[in-house]
């Protein structure tokens, strides 16, 4: 019994390190991307150290001199940067 809880606990450990470290590279491509976006834009944003999905294609940004910025798809399907 003992064993199988080693066992379990190992695997447990190994699943979330993982899993964590595909998040935090997921975020880091999507902070890039939104940094991307925001430049694109002209809005002054300098870098993004946050994002927040809302949905699809809907994104609050935080940026490094603390602005925030909604960026979303508008009706007719162009990128838009909101201030919030």
């Amino acid at each position: 019994m003992k064993k199988y809880i080693q066992t379990w606990t190992l695997m447990m450990a190994i699943t979330m390190f993982f899993t964590g470290s595909s998040y935090a590279a997921e975020d880091a491509a999507l902070l890039k991307d939104m940094t991307s976006v925001v430049a694109l834009l002209g809005v002054p944003c300098g870098q993004v150290v946050s994002a927040v999905k809302k949905a699809d294609n809907d994104h609050v940004v935080t940026c490094q001199d603390g602005n925030h910025y909604r960026i979303f798809l508008n009706p007719e399907g162009r990128v838009v940067a909101q201030k919030q």
